[in-house]
Parts: C-alpha cells; sequence; structure tokens
C-alpha cells in the first residue's frame, strides 16, 4: 500500500516536534513526548478565545492539529481560571508521572521555536501572568 505524500510529509514534522519535545525534556520516549505535548496544548487551548486556538492549530502540522482539536468544545472557551496551578494541574492529569511545569516550559519552547512568533506573541498576552512566566524568554516578559 502506498502512502500519500501529504501523510509522510506530516509524521516526518510530527516527529520532528517530538524529538524537539523530547530533548527540552531529555527523554528518548516517544510516547512520554507525546503526552507532554497534547497536555500543554489541550491546557493552552482551553485559556484562549476561540479565535486564537483556531491560529495557533492552523500553524501545528496536520497530524498535531487532529491531536490539538480532540475532544475541544468551544463554545465555554476560554476558561475563566487564573492561577498557574490550575494550568499546571490540566496538564498533571494527563501526565500524572511527570513535572507538569517542566513539561509547560519544554512544550512553551518548542512552540516557541516552530510557530510565528506573531501567534507566540499574541498567546502570550491572552495567559494569565504566572502561565506567561513559564514561556522561554524574552516572551515571556512581553505585554
Amino acid at each position: 500500500m502506498t502512502t500519500l505524500p501529504i501523510f509522510e510529509h506530516t509524521l516526518a514534522l510530527t516527529n520532528q516536534w517530538l524529538d524537539d519535545v523530547g530533548a527540552a525534556l531529555e527523554t528518548d520516549d516517544r510516547h512520554r513526548a507525546y503526552q507532554a505535548l497534547r497536555a500543554t496544548l489541550h491546557a493552552l487551548r482551553d485559556r484562549v478565545l476561540p479565535e486564537e486556538a483556531a491560529q495557533l492549530g492552523a500553524q501545528l502540522p496536520l497530524l498535531l492539529r487532529g491531536t490539538f482539536y480532540e475532544g475541544w468544545h468551544p463554545a465555554h472557551k476560554p476558561l475563566k481560571e487564573r492561577h498557574v496551578e490550575q494550568f499546571l494541574n490540566h496538564i498533571h492529569v494527563d501526565v500524572p508521572n511527570g513535572d507538569a511545569e517542566a513539561i509547560a516550559r519544554a512544550v512553551f519552547g518548542v512552540l516557541s521555536a516552530r510557530i510565528s512568533a506573531g501567534e507566540v506573541e499574541d498567546l502570550v498576552n491572552m495567559l494569565p501572568s504566572g502561565v506567561r512566566e513559564l514561556w522561554p524568554e524574552p516572551v515571556a516578559r512581553q505585554g
């Protein structure tokens, strides 16, 4: 069976993202990198306006875009949670044996490197200050 080039391309891009997350978390465990990326993307997605979530989703590889939108119900978003502990708890629920803060910092670093600077700035400016501080410098100090 032949795989379509678009699927081969998105799989290669997704693997690059997972490699980046794994490197940031200092792990070779691809499943763990995927869990960390998925949990952080979902926590982030649910804390920004639906329009902003859609703009972020548009910059993800096709395969990760599906993961990003999995289970999303934009009608009641963004969540009104204002504390970094609440944000990190959502990551902890999906990655119970991980350091949620390290995971968020790792994924935010990958996002900063792989999506447009304008989109990163928009996302960061929508987040509460405690969550904003988890982004790598100098992004975290903008806005």
